[in-house]
């Protein structure tokens, strides 16, 4: 009677490439916080000492503009 009809790949071929995009956007997003943290363990900032010395230098700036 009816042949059956041919199936249309394209929404096949889209998933598939939506789903290798998600993919690599994930394994790129991976690599990154995996080598912060690496960096970050080999690299440790003193924050608190650098903060402090950033927040003296702003106050003696704004001492220095308002004379």
């Amino acid at each position: 009677m009816n042949d059956p009809r041919k199936k249309n790949p394209t929404l096949g071929i889209a998933v598939f490439i939506v789903v290798v995009v998600l993919l690599v956007i994930a394994t790129i997003l991976y690599n990154a916080i995996s080598e912060k943290r690496e960096y970050d363990r080999d690299n440790p900032a003193d924050s608190t000492a650098s903060a402090a010395s950033a927040a003296a230098a702003a106050v003696n700036a704004a001492k220095g503009a308002s004379q």
